[in-house]
C-alpha cells in the first residue's frame, strides 16, 4: 500500500439514520462501501477498517487503489457542456451583471 493510499487519509462521513436506527459510515473514495454502528465512534473505526481492507485487497491482487481526494492535485480548471440555450442564457446575465461568464459561473458554484 503506498503511503498516498493510507486509509486515513480517505474522505469519511458518518450519519445518523432514521431508517436503519444506526448510524451509517461511508467513504468517498470507495462509494460502494458502508458500514452501520449504533455507536457513531464505531461506526466510523467500521469503516475505516473495511477501506484498509478492501485497499490491501486491491494492493495485493495487483489492482488500482483510488487515490485520496486529499492528496490529489487540482488544477482549477474543469470543462462544462450545456445547451446552447442556457449558454446564451449565462452569458447574458453574466453581461447584465459586468462580470464574465466564469466569474458568474464561479459565483453560482461557490453558492452551492
Amino acid at each position: 500500500m503506498s503511503e498516498r493510499s493510507e486509509p486515513a487519509k480517505y474522505e469519511y462521513a458518518v450519519w445518523w439514520s432514521e431508517e436503519d436506527g444506526e448510524y451509517v459510515a461511508t467513504c468517498v473514495e470507495f462509494p460502494s462501501l458502508s458500514w452501520l454502528d449504533e455507536d457513531r465512534e464505531a461506526a466510523l473505526r467500521g469503516i475505516v477498517s473495511l477501506v484498509s481492507g478492501v485497499v490491501e485487497d486491491l494492493a495485493q491482487g495487483g489492482e488500482p487503489v483510488p487515490e485520496p481526494l486529499s492528496v490529489r492535485s487540482y488544477s482549477g480548471k474543469f470543462q462544462l457542456r450545456t445547451t446552447p440555450q442556457l449558454h446564451a442564457k449565462l452569458v447574458r446575465e453574466a453581461t447584465e451583471q459586468g462580470v464574465s461568464l466564469n466569474a458568474l459561473a464561479n459565483m453560482k458554484l461557490a453558492s452551492h
